[in-house]
């Protein structure tokens, strides 16, 4: 009996090391803080580049920062590898935003939870997100506490987590 307690974990630590070594495209999800500084900005957009002219499907959400970084970098490799799935209604979205998210392909809005607060919308974006991805590397600081938890919920489904920290 206590082999089978034992059984799911080790499928997930399983399946983790299928997504480990997978060598081709990987549906990457990429989110982050708001509050970047413009040289983290473009080595994400750097990244992001980098992921997608590689061939691998990038998610994020439609927020300043580290989320429009990566969407100018995969806008720039190859605009058909990019979702962008943001919390709420594009009405919702920074004025700063829309231009950038308005050259999208694959944009999913969520006007079902423009009734609530933005970190809770983006709790459910990033949970919805998460769920679409293989890996998710999420750059954040340590009281950024809607993407620690994106983390540990990434973790829980058994997803590979890569964590950045500014701080």
């Amino acid at each position: 009996m206590s082999q089978s307690i034992g059984l799911p974990r080790v499928d997930e630590f399983l399946q983790e090391l299928a997504t480990i070594q997978q060598t081709g495209p990987k549906r990457i999800a990429l989110l982050g803080s708001r509050h970047v500084p413009i040289t983290h900005q473009h080595l994400i957009e750097m990244l992001s580049y980098a992921l997608v002219l590689s061939g691998n499907r990038l998610i994020t959400s439609g927020a300043t920062g580290t989320n429009l970084a990566a969407i100018r970098g995969a806008l720039r490799a190859d605009a058909s590898l990019l979702t962008v799935i943001l919390p709420q209604s594009m009405d919702r979205q920074p004025r700063e935003s829309r231009e950038q998210l308005d050259q999208v392909m694959h944009l999913v809005e969520n006007p079902a939870n423009d009734h609530l607060s933005l970190g809770e919308a983006s709790a459910l974006c990033n949970w919805e997100i998460v769920s679409r991805c293989q890996q998710l590397i999420c750059f954040a600081f340590h009281d950024s506490h809607t993407l620690l938890k994106t983390c540990r919920d990434a973790e829980e489904q058994c997803k590979v987590v890569t964590s950045f920290f500014f701080d």
